[in-house]
């Protein structure tokens, strides 16, 4: 009775977790930052070229020069991030919904943002002693970049809903038949829409100008500020990283929580940080993406690279190590789909225990030598295939003691998984006893 109440309950979540996952927002969230992903790996590669490697090849106007390079390459991706989110957020928003013309709704979130952009900024001089000035008609990367990712977010989403559902009512549809160009003809089809749509957000931004501010400043202030101080506080972050792994028990992927909560406010702390290095001042986030997948995901989900190693030095089950032979190559490039489903994880209580530990371990521990001083914190975003080891030198900028703090966590996490192997063991021993006297009975039956 009581495995029956724990299998509904156990469905129950999983039926609950995999319908929020579907959301059709967090899922236009996941699409988007997947999508310009590889724009901020290239940011993070450019700023760590930029301060490591070429200050070691050059120097004064010669490092200045190639500088430059890298500089471009983080004004054209990290520095205008708010603006491509928006872009990527109406087009994603567009596809889930089916809406024909998503480019156009790419088109009009981008010009969204733009609006509600404040006409007037304040730019400190970079020469001391001299007093801000207040310019009009400025674009400034502080608003188009990393402060302003939660308003591109935002605004991305609310005008592209606004202009798809205009955009579906016929009474406002001009149709030019097919005797023009297809491009000319859905130009026409949602010219009221797209007109309509910028100018109800230019209204309210005119709105909230007359208040002496604009929604870029208040996004920031009252959403932006607070969701990352508390969804990227080392708890927070331990409590959603948990919650998520604790999804692929009952063979529902992370990524539902991952990928949809907390991983967008990773990366926009991972961008701060990558600006930061790039301006020479203080790092201002320890935890961020490359942290949590540098020392929370050795392997992959679980740090399950820490299972294959454990399973090797004290595994004594055939099956699960012919499972760790074939699945260490992808768990050394964190790809362990192999482990979750053949060691198996996915609804192994026996592995629980460390799946769920071994993670928090690498966040606390690498959080712990950052604040320290015993590591740099990390300022490059590395790409979640990267191996162990590389991947902590590369994110945090060349810092070899990071290295050393990966090695400790890897060998850490193997010793936590080596008595959870032993007691896998035995029990793949009995159940495999059990199916022994269950055939051996199911014979005698039909005897």
């Amino acid at each position: 009775m009581e495995q029956t109440k724990s299998n509904g309950f156990m469905t129950k979540f999983a039926d609950f977790a995999a319908k929020f996952g579907n959301l059709l927002y967090l899922r236009t969230m996941r699409d988007a930052f997947a999508t310009i992903m590889p724009l901020y790996i290239l940011a993070g590669i450019a700023v760590l070229l930029n301060n490591t490697v070429f200050t070691w090849i050059f120097s004064g106007d010669a490092l200045t020069n190639i500088q430059y390079w890298g500089n471009a390459l983080v004004n054209g991706t990290l520095n205008i991030s708010g603006l491509l989110i928006a872009a990527t957020i109406g087009y994603c928003l567009s596809v889930n919904r089916e809406f024909d013309n998503p480019l156009s709704t790419a088109v009009v979130a981008v010009a969204g943002v733009v609006v509600m952009m404040p006409m007037q900024v304040e730019l400190t001089p970079i020469a001391e002693g001299t007093n801000a000035d207040i310019f009009s008609g400025v674009l400034t990367y502080n608003n188009l970049g990393t402060g302003g990712m939660f308003g591109g977010i935002l605004i991305g989403l609310l005008i592209s809903e606004l202009y798809i559902k205009l955009s579906n009512m016929k009474q406002l549809q001009i149709n030019l038949g097919n005797q023009v160009p297809p491009a000319v003809g859905k130009s026409f089809n949602v010219l009221i829409p797209v007109m309509l749509s910028l100018a109800i957000f230019a209204v309210l931004a005119t709105l909230i100008a007359m208040c002496g501010t604009d929604l870029i400043t208040l996004i920031k202030n009252f959403i932006q500020t607070p969701l990352k101080s508390i969804g990227t506080s080392l708890w927070g972050t331990i409590i959603l990283y948990t919650l998520g792994n604790l999804l692929w028990l009952f063979g529902i992927h992370q990524s539902v929580i991952y990928s949809s909560i907390l991983e967008p406010l990773l990366i926009i702390n991972i961008q701060e940080n990558i600006a930061a290095y790039a301006a020479g001042t203080a790092i201002p986030n320890v935890i961020n993406v490359s942290q949590v997948t540098s020392f929370g995901l050795l392997g992959g989900s679980g740090s399950t690279l820490c299972l294959l190693i454990a399973t090797f030095i004290v595994g004594r089950n055939a099956a699960t190590r012919n499972v760790a032979k074939l699945s260490i190559v992808p768990g050394l490039f964190n790809i362990n789909e192999p482990v979750l489903f053949g060691y198996p994880i996915v609804y192994n209580i026996t592995m629980a225990i460390p799946f769920l530990l071994v993670p928090v371990m690498g966040i606390v521990i690498s959080y712990l030598a950052t604040v320290s001083g015993m590591m740099h914190p990390c300022v490059t975003l590395v790409p979640w295939t990267t191996p162990v080891l590389l991947s902590g030198f590369l994110a945090t900028g060349g810092d070899w003691m990071a290295v050393i703090v990966q090695a400790l966590v890897l060998i850490l996490g193997v010793l936590i998984y080596m008595p959870f192997v032993k007691v896998n063991d035995k029990v793949m021993e009995r159940q495999a006893v059990e199916a022994d006297d269950d055939d051996d009975d199911d014979v005698f039956d039909l005897d």
